[in-house]
């Protein structure tokens, strides 16, 4: 496959393997003047840049469904869900322009529930839901972040 074909085909695999193919040429001592290993980081940052867009669309996802499923408010529930809603509209979006992205999420899950976590509990804690009423580990799969059709009971009987 072309580099042209594999940039266009899968951003974050190509950022990456650009970015080692930097440093083995600096490695091998060519005597070109270039800048190689700040040339491999920014293009090594590009394609970090769409790790942090995925974890952050995952954070979003578990700070909105934490609290749906934790907040005894009946609002805003409608600006969470339109928020989960567009939020797993985007993330495949991301994921089918780096689609090696995709076999990454399990492990991007602890740094998005930490985050996500996070910014639920900034906000639950003014419907007096405390971090001793979250749970510590993830409860979702990411399979039931990206569903469409999955959104958690909310623990005071609201819809």
């Amino acid at each position: 496959m072309g580099f042209h074909a594999k940039h266009d085909e899968d951003f974050y695999a190509w950022a990456m393997e650009q970015a080692a193919r930097l440093r083995e040429a600096a490695a091998s001592g060519t005597n070109l003047p270039l800048d190689w290993e700040n040339l491999a980081e920014e293009i090594e940052s590009m394609g970090r840049s769409d790790r942090r867009e995925a974890i952050s669309r995952l954070s979003r996802i578990i700070e909105h469904l934490l609290k749906l499923e934790h907040s005894p408010a009946e609002q805003p529930r409608e600006a969470w869900r339109r928020s989960v809603v567009e939020q797993r509209m985007s993330l495949p979006l991301l994921l089918d322009d780096s689609p090696s992205l995709r076999a990454k999420l399990d492990g991007f899950l602890e740094d998005a529930w930490r985050q996500g976590r996070r910014e639920a509990l900034y906000g639950l804690e003014r419907d007096c839901v405390f971090d001793r009423d979250l749970p510590r580990d993830c409860p979702y799969r990411v399979e039931e972040l990206l569903d469409e059709a999955f959104w958690p009971p909310n623990r005071h009987g609201l819809a």
